[in-house]
């Protein structure tokens, strides 16, 4: 049950860490307003998995679901690197341009209740100890003012509410593992890439996932349809809506408003902001808020500090953005069945994830089985990419081929640099007179020689996996395609080198908190961030309140 104002906090954007942080406070006992720019998904109503059509239906879009972004520069490609371009069988090479552009996903976000949580994969991934030391162990980036004893107490918490499923070994960033449920299965293409792995050295593990095995608060274990990335149905994935939402509406301390775009920051002279205005469903509202808590993501939350021009007195707002980094190849083996179903992204090796364990490069990166997060999970992903020609040689062939590809991607870390950052478009405004976020974002010496290992280790993997023929492959060289997006706002224990301190709070604004992975000083090797974002923001509410 909603309740009215006034309100104790107000936080901005109901993702992953606005859904956790307002939970959390919601817990302390404060009346909390999330202002919401995009509308409520309805799972057994807007996921269509069941309709005839289901493959061709990638996550509904809905008003407002989407936020304004542009794109400036994205970098030149060398044609020295020509062997990282994106191709696949049926359509030959994707994209022919002298400069990387984006793809057709590209920045890949959600504006709704639940955020990109809504139709992420479910990966349940905490940060290696080690990448929070890049600059004083390695020279380059930036340190987190933080250690990793002072997160991890809140993946705790994190992975107990959601309840996450796995059963990592036991070590520097798994002290304790009692509290997960057992991991899921393994498909048959992520068996083929275990057994291929200890030919090259590598381990894998079931990976840890936000995806239950076991019922939990009403919802149900996992069908193991396939696909997470178009929204589930069931409510088995632990997206933010499901689970930090829900829990946080039945305390009867929590009122969303959907379509309320924020747009401005009213700040005194006192160092605070005392309340914030903007547009719901084209009427205006304001609202004072006691704490407001920003949690837009690493591309809107820097727009909307740099539209008020607040908190910024670093210069650091929008700079040190960091994409995601990464690479698929995809190919069929003989033989092999019903590759098609199972759990996308079900096996991870974190062999090459620390600092420096890839030669000659600084970060590090992870590998995933990824047939079905590629969306190679029907006939139409088949015959439109990786199985070719027509009539009855092309359905003989379709016959034997599928459920028989495997795939492997490669997720790697992002070093900051000073020609990636988000910007204000000085061109484009959004239809309440805001400017658009332009995204610039160009990949590095660095990047690009932890692109080349990655493709090369998913080859190999391929090749000892027993495949002959690659018929796709993919990658960050000639497209943008960010799924993952950070540093815009990072922390820091500088003033003058960073947006906001250890716990998510401004350092020019003393009530603005932070509460997205715009905070993030570095991506880790490769990591999916969710996890990290939602303990973040629990600790920045726990913070709060104490």
């Amino acid at each position: 049950m909603a309740v009215d104002g006034p309100y104790d906090a107000v936080v901005i954007g109901a993702g992953a860490g606005g859904a956790a942080a307002a939970w959390r406070l919601c817990g302390h006992g404060l009346r909390v307003l999330i202002l919401e720019a995009g509308p409520r998904f309805d799972p057994s109503v807007d996921y269509h998995l069941t309709n005839p059509d289901w493959e061709r239906q990638l996550f509904p879009t809905k008003p407002g679901s989407q936020g304004a972004v542009s794109y400036g520069d994205l970098g030149t490609l060398d044609a020295n690197d020509a062997d990282l371009a994106s191709w696949n069988t049926v359509s030959g090479r994707v994209f022919d341009n002298p400069t990387r552009v984006p793809s057709a996903a590209g920045y890949s976000h959600v504006q709704g209740v639940g955020g990109s949580t809504l139709h992420y994969v479910g990966e349940a991934h905490r940060l290696n100890p080690d990448s929070l030391r890049l600059a004083t162990d390695h020279g380059v980036g930036s340190d987190w003012p933080l250690g990793f004893a002072d997160i991890e107490p809140f993946y705790v918490v994190c992975e107990t509410e959601i309840g996450v499923a796995g059963a990592p070994p036991k070590g520097p960033r798994w002290p304790s593992t009692d509290h997960l449920q057992p991991a899921h299965p393994l498909s048959t293409s992520a068996r083929a890439l275990d057994e291929a792995g200890g030919r090259l050295g590598m381990a894998w593990e079931p990976n840890t996932r936000a995806a239950l095995s076991e019922p939990k608060d009403g919802r149900p274990n996992c069908n193991y349809c396939g696909n997470c990335g178009r929204g589930c149905p069931l409510g088995d994935k632990g997206s933010a809506d499901v689970t930090f939402i829900r829990k946080a509406e039945a305390t009867g301390r929590l009122t969303i408003w959907t379509g309320a775009q924020v747009t401005k920051l009213i700040a005194g002279s006192d160092r605070r902001i005392s309340a914030v205005s903007g547009l719901r469903d084209g009427l205006a509202f304001e609202v004072e808020t006691p704490v407001l808590v920003l949690a837009a993501g690493a591309v809107q939350t820097p727009r909307l500090l740099l539209a008020n021009d607040v908190a910024n007195s670093s210069g650091q707002v929008g700079r040190n953005f960091m994409e995601t980094l990464g690479w698929t190849s995809t190919g069929l083996r003989a033989g092999l069945a019903n590759t098609h179903k199972g759990l996308p992204a079900d096996a991870v090796s974190w062999t090459f994830n620390s600092p420096g364990s890839v030669p000659g490069v600084v970060g590090g990166c992870r590998f995933t089985a990824s047939t079905q997060e590629t969306g190679l999970l029907g006939p139409v992903a088949y015959g439109s990419r990786i199985v070719d020609g027509y009539g009855a040689a092309f359905k003989a062939q379709m016959r034997r081929d599928f459920g028989s590809a495997i795939s492997v991607s490669g997720t790697g870390e992002m070093i900051p640099d000073a020609r990636s950052f988000v910007a204000l478009d000085p061109t484009q405004v959004d239809a309440a007179g805001v400017p658009v976020a332009q995204i610039n974002s160009v990949l590095t010496d660095h990047s690009l020689a932890l692109l080349r290992f990655m493709a090369s280790q998913c080859r190999a993997l391929l090749a000892k996996a027993g495949v002959e023929e690659i018929r796709e492959e993919f990658g960050s060289w000639d497209s943008f395609t960010a799924t993952h997006a950070f540093g815009t706002c990072r922390m820091g224990s500088d003033p003058a080198t960073s947006v906001v301190d250890g716990f998510g709070r401004s350092h020019d604004i003393e009530n603005l908190y932070i509460a997205d992975a715009s905070v993030f000083p570095s991506t880790g090797g490769g990591e999916a961030p969710a996890m990290t974002i939602q303990a973040l923001a629990i600790r920045l509410a726990d913070q709060l309140v104490a």
